[in-house]
Formats: C-alpha cells, structure tokens, sequence
C-alpha cells in the first residue's frame, strides 16, 4: 500500500501550467517551492474530499460512493480549506 501511496499525487509541471493560467500579468511567476506547496495541497485536498465522501455514504448505508455523497460534503469542505 505504500508503495501505492507514493505513486498518486499531481504533476508539479501541471500544476505550475494550472496557476499560471491565472495570473492577471504575465511578468508573473510561480517558484519551485510555491508548485510543490501547492501540488502538496492539491493531493491532501483530494484525499478529504474521498475520506468525507466515503464516510458520508457509509452514513447512508451505502456500499459504493456516487456524486451526491461528494457534493453533500463540498460546502464544509471548502470551508475547511
């Protein structure tokens, strides 16, 4: 499982493409250290959306995880982060 663990994440250079899209000028730019930040935060963020999901459907009495379960989550989680 660990091993598996280590494998699921973002790319840091689809992440850096993602933020740059953003950005109002383009003299902007992204650090190293603010990609990895926010590929870190990306992949926690995703992981607690799936934790809330499941539980959320667990209260349900549900076996399996559909879209309605995550967007009964969506608004705490967002207010979370």
């Amino acid at each position: 499982m660990a091993e598996r663990d280590a494998e699921v994440g973002f790319k840091k250079e689809t992440v850096s493409k993602l933020l740059s899209g953003f950005f109002k000028e383009d003299r902007t730019r992204l650090s190293g250290d603010a990609a990895l930040l926010m590929t870190e935060l990306l992949k926690i963020f995703v992981q607690e959306a799936a934790v809330r999901s499941q539980k959320q459907a667990e209260s349900e009495d549900c076996n399996q995880v559909d879209i309605e379960h995550f967007e009964k989550i969506l608004p705490q989680l967002l207010l979370d982060f």
